[in-house]
């Protein structure tokens, strides 16, 4: 579509919102190619009277409707457009130098030439969408379109994006069926022409730095597409994309203390571009394993187990392969570091801490973002300077060495850095917290064995108060993964046979690296706290917003009493996690159908079941500090 004819487009739509014209559900001159075929297909039509007379309505009127639906969401790629926008796009990245694993191109390049590549990549900026698929064309791979969120269409970018491949899409369509129809045939359309895909598996940007729960709709289209057209294999492609640091970050932080998010518009625009031109390091993509759709989803409907949650399995396995594909960056284990410590640390105390995570890391077979040695003196010192320079870390020079911490309000925004590679830590540290326990288990009975099931329950217990927060694996593979851990900690030469306290304390007391504090306290201080909001909680009726205000509120209070550890627990993002969970076991009596007695009674046990997992994160802090 030329300039003139995005011109046109725009003059018609006024017209029509006018009243001056009419949706016309024939294809126009200015239609994309989709637009055009969907609305010469038999099928397509067929559906749409069958719909209309569900919903009792007019088919003209609905055949007018999807049309517009069709045209609001369709993309272009105009040449010259695309070109203009990659120029825009490279100078909008200018705060990065952008690494790609050139033999995951090769690969992929070769997977190209005969299937349908659906890049479903992790979102933690809005610089997401424009860096894939730059390096998309960059390497000779077919050019994508990527579905993107209605809100980042906006006056006067919306328009141009729309000729470069961007497809915008409402998110809340529950109430508008005729929408969600034209988006399942719009997709299907692109499935059959062999377009490759791209669009964010988290549904938005991850506001704490680790993956969010997968959104299927997308997902859902795209298999719906798979099922009813005989055309080539679509494999799903897990796209990992992390920052050294990132502009955007504070200001996710001050929404997680409680701030409403700003629009997007051009103003937000100007003020994200203005951010770029601070230089931040390099922004790391990498590909996942590439999952076949078609093959998977027979693989799943043939077990009966798999019957009926297909969609949802994929996209899980799709998320795992995103985490395993995701590096670990210096900014990550540095911010894991002085979060941990609380305090400022000289360089030689930084690498006595990161020094045992990157064995571990080489141990778990975990890449490191850029090849770099997390070992080398030089790698921490620069990753320290660049936190400096962007004011997360501060330096004080004038004693005897240079000692750095946390910068004052900016323990969220290390936080941010750290989780991005939290998920490599977490079985680990559950693994130390279910040690920890069994062993005072065993020591309260009588034969005072330390038995592996005992183990494997207080894991999974603990797994399971978890479970909304990390992204877990099955249940036998994570009593496998725990195996693991457990002799990843120490010398044990059987996990299946008991041991004495006596023994699991030595092997805690004697590990190399204790993770379980600097991995976990974090998101049990944020549990607590709402826990213990709710237990005090006599309020029939359960105001959401002002519940999690109250959290806020005692927060700081237990910040400035050091009843938690420090202030990256403070978060909203953390509370209405914990809030879930919660609500998971029926812990908030919104209806106040429950009995009152029953339900504070259950909210105490929720509170003292938090409270002992953290005094046992604190206790193995305590056996970290005095190694």
């Amino acid at each position: 579509m030329t300039a003139r004819e995005a011109g046109r487009v725009a003059l018609r739509k006024l017209l029509q919102r006018t009243g001056i014209i009419d949706e016309s559900i024939t294809p126009l001159s200015t239609d994309p190619a989709e637009v055009v075929q969907l609305l010469g297909t038999p099928w397509y039509d067929d559906r749409l009277v069958r719909l209309a007379n569900e919903l009792g309505r007019d088919p003209d009127s609905v055949r007018a409707e999807a049309a517009g639906y069709l045209r609001e969401m369709a993309a272009s790629l105009d040449e010259r457009a695309v070109e203009a926008w990659r120029g825009f796009s490279r100078w909008l990245m200018r705060a990065y130098d952008v690494l790609v694993d050139e033999d995951q191109i090769a690969a992929l390049r070769k997977l190209d030439r005969r299937a349908t590549l659906a890049f479903a990549f992790s979102h933690r900026s809005y610089l997401d969408g424009l860096l894939l698929p730059e390096v998309i064309l960059a390497n000779r791979l077919s050019p994508a379109l990527t579905f993107g969120g209605a809100n980042l269409n906006f006056f006067p970018m919306g328009a141009w994006a729309k000729r470069t491949g961007a497809i915008f899409i409402r998110r809340q369509t529950k109430d508008i069926p005729i929408y969600r129809f034209v988006l399942r045939a719009y997709a299907a359309q692109l499935v059959q022409n062999h377009a490759n895909l791209t669009w964010s598996i988290e549904g938005g940007r991850t506001r704490t730095g680790k993956l969010r729960p997968p959104v299927f709709g997308i997902l859902r289209y795209i298999a719906d597409a798979v099922d009813e057209i005989d055309g080539p294999e679509v494999y799903l492609v897990p796209t990992s994309i992390v920052y050294d640091q990132l502009h955007e970050v504070e200001a996710m932080t001050t929404e997680a203390y409680g701030a409403v998010k700003p629009p997007e518009d051009l103003r937000f625009l100007i003020r994200l571009a203005r951010q770029q031109g601070e230089r931040l390091g390099r922004a790391y993509l990498d590909f996942g394993e590439p999952l076949p759709l078609r093959k998977r989803l027979e693989e799943l409907r043939a077990d009966e187990s798999g019957s009926g949650t297909e969609i949802e399995r994929i996209a899980l396995d799709v998320e795992h392969r995103i985490n395993r594909a995701t590096p670990v960056t210096p900014t990550a284990v540095v911010s894991l570091a002085l979060l941990g410590a609380d305090r400022s640390l000289s360089i030689s105390e930084v690498l006595a801490t990161v020094q045992p995570l990157a064995s571990y890391i080489a141990a778990r077979h975990w890449s490191v973002a850029g090849a770099a040695d997390l070992t080398n003196r030089s790698t921490i010192r620069w990753a320290l300077h660049q936190m400096a320079a962007s004011g997360v870390v501060l330096v004080y020079e004038a004693g005897t060495e240079a000692v750095w911490g946390i910068g004052e309000d900016q323990h969220l925004v290390a936080a941010f850095y750290r989780n991005t590679a939290i998920h490599i830590f977490v079985d680990r540290a559950i693994a130390e917290m279910a040690l920890l326990a069994a062993a005072e288990i065993s020591e309260r009975s009588a034969n005072g064995s330390v038995l592996p099931a005992t183990v494997r329950d207080e894991a999974l217990r603990l797994r399971e108060l978890l479970k909304f927060e990390f992204l877990f694996s099955a249940r036998a593979q994570f009593e496998k993964d725990l195996a693991d851990e457990v002799r990843l900690i120490g010398p044990v030469e059987d996990t299946t046979k008991a041991a004495t306290a006596e023994q699991v304390r030595h092997l805690l007391e004697s590990a190399d690296l204790l993770l379980a504090h600097l991995v976990l306290r974090p998101f049990l201080d944020a549990y607590h706290i709402v826990a213990d909001r709710l237990a005090a909680c006599e309020d029939d009726a359960f105001d959401e917003q002002a519940f999690l205000a109250e959290c806020l509120q005692v927060g700081k209070q237990w910040e400035l009493q050091r009843r938690i550890a420090n202030a990256e627990s403070r978060s909203m993002e953390l509370f209405k996690t914990a809030l879930r969970l919660a609500r998971h076991r029926e812990l908030v009596d919104e209806a106040g159908d429950s009995d009152s007695r029953d339900i504070a009674e259950r909210r105490r046990e929720f509170a003292d079941e938090i409270a002992t997992a953290i005094r046992r994160v604190n206790a193995i802090a305590e056996l970290a500090r005095t190694r």
